[in-house]
């Protein structure tokens, strides 16, 4: 990147939320791309909690942000910063201003500030102060706030990475607040004063930031500083077209790792949510930093896709180690209240079932039955494969099983293709009321992995489970 002097720079970029509540999947997109654009020029990522509004942020939301962002890798080379931590420089800049004759004290109650709102609503003007105080002389003794004194005239053009050339007229910008009556400063001049001292000069954000960004730059020139480079991203929306909310599901990246999704999955899926590279759908983290421009990024607002997203997940677990995978998959074995160490090894569980599962959530409950006995058969398969005519089948093969030497995959899978040709029928013929009754379904990895895993005395028990169940419904005169 090259300064305005022609001298090189490097880049820095930064990632600032408000802990107000969990890392929001709008957030985490925004993180990812100035963490992709710093990384992609050898610069700087900076998290920056922006924590000054007292009321709204708290403990919990600011160890939800960094657990989430420690979770999804972005890791950042400078901070974590907070505002709270720098009130006294933001007071030292508004002095300045203030002695510059760039800012200055108003008093205008509430009443009068309304009043004039009202009357330009009334008038079809757009809202805003009148500057009535900017040569009041108001004293430091009374109650006010401290504005910025905007200049009158002119137009502030962001030239937007995403969005192209925006201009806003000065003349519709009217004088902010940058310090509260209670002596707090307000966002817009935090956040510049931030930028500014900690070297920020590339900021990616939602681009419901748009129409701040001349009044930052606006305050940025008063204080002599050359502006950054802006991007604004659209926001994500949910399938129904309205804004992403709690309302179309999960939307807190914690919650997505609660729900079995990876999370290199999650950021791929992320990346994808307005920019593209061809027709790639698969990117490994290398190849993002490699790939991602910010200048690629649509203006149109994207929909989130919860199928597209899980159907990432399970590329995903498909092609990881297994081993990784089992550890990541132990605490939602254990949200079943399965203790993993009480029956298989887990990593062969995830072997057998990499292929079947689109999220960690789904490996679980579907591998539930390789260390506990089901609760109920599963009534269409087991009244379509647990009939009388089953029984001949199923009780040959409790009787082989019961006596088979060595309980491994090969042998299993020989003594059940034994069976079906003793009996002159198909091996689904077997498999299948042999699958029902040891797993309780219709669906299960092979059948010699499934017995294998199971166990001999657990199949053994749940045939004879099956047995009793095609006994009852003969009984009942079905067929």
């Amino acid at each position: 990147m090259l300064a305005h002097n022609g001298v090189e720079m490097s880049v820095k970029t930064r990632f600032a939320p408000s802990p107000t509540g969990y890392l929001h999947v709008g957030g985490a997109r925004t993180a990812l791309f100035s963490w992709l654009h710093a990384r992609k020029h050898g610069g700087r990522f900076v998290l920056r909690i922006e924590d000054t509004d007292r009321e709204r942020s708290t403990n919990e939301s600011v160890n939800a942000i960094l657990e989430g962002m420690t979770w999804l890798g972005l890791e950042y080379d400078e901070g974590p910063f907070y505002q709270t931590d720098r009130l006294d420089r933001y007071n030292e800049v508004i002095d300045s201003l203030l002695e510059q004759g760039l800012a200055y004290r108003c008093n205008c109650s509430q009443a009068r500030l309304d009043a004039l709102r009202e009357q330009q609503m009334q008038a079809k003007l757009k809202p805003r102060y009148d500057g009535h105080c900017r040569g009041a002389g108001v004293s430091e003794s009374e109650p006010h706030v401290i504005r910025f004194r905007n200049p009158p005239d002119g137009a502030v053009v962001v030239d937007d990475c995403v969005r192209g050339k925006v201009a806003f007229d000065n003349g519709e910008l009217d004088d902010l607040i940058i310090r509260r009556t209670d002596g707090t400063p307000t966002y817009n001049l935090s956040v510049v004063v931030d930028d500014m001292d900690m070297g920020v000069n590339v900021v990616i954000r939602g681009d419901d930031h748009l129409n701040n960004t001349p009044r930052q730059i606006n305050i940025l020139a008063a204080l002599g500083q050359e502006a950054p480079t802006y991007a604004h991203v659209p926001m994500i929306l949910g399938d129904d077209g309205s804004r992403l909310s709690k309302r179309h599901g999960a939307v807190s990246v914690m919650e997505y790792r609660n729900q079995g999704i990876l999370p290199e999955a999650l950021l791929n899926y992320l990346v994808r949510l307005g920019w593209s590279h061809g027709d790639q759908e698969i990117f490994s983290l290398d190849e993002m930093v490699e790939l991602f421009d910010i200048h690629d990024v649509n203006r149109s607002a994207s929909s989130f896709n919860t199928d597209k997203l899980e159907w990432l997940n399970q590329h995903y677990i498909k092609h990881d180690n297994p081993e990784r995978i089992a550890r990541l998959l132990s605490p939602h074995m254990g949200n079943l209240d399965i203790d993993p160490a009480t029956g298989p090894d887990l990593v062969d569980v995830v072997v057998a079932q990499q292929e079947r599962a689109r999220t960690l959530v789904e490996m679980a409950e579907i591998s539930a039955f390789f260390y506990r006995d089901y609760e109920e058969f599963d009534e269409k398969a087991a009244k379509k494969h647990l009939r009388p005519v089953a029984r001949e089948p199923l009780a040959r093969l409790r009787e082989r099983l019961s006596v088979i030497p060595e309980w491994q995959p090969e042998p299993l899978h020989e003594l059940v293709k034994a069976v079906a040709g003793e009996l002159d029928v198909k091996l689904g013929k077997v498999a299948q009321p042999l699958r029902v009754a040891v797993v309780g379904r219709a669906a299960s990895p092979g059948i010699d992995v499934t017995l294998h895993l199971v166990g001999r005395e657990a199949c053994l028990r749940r045939i004879d489970r099956a047995l009793e169940y095609i006994d009852q419904r003969e009984g009942a005169g079905e067929q």
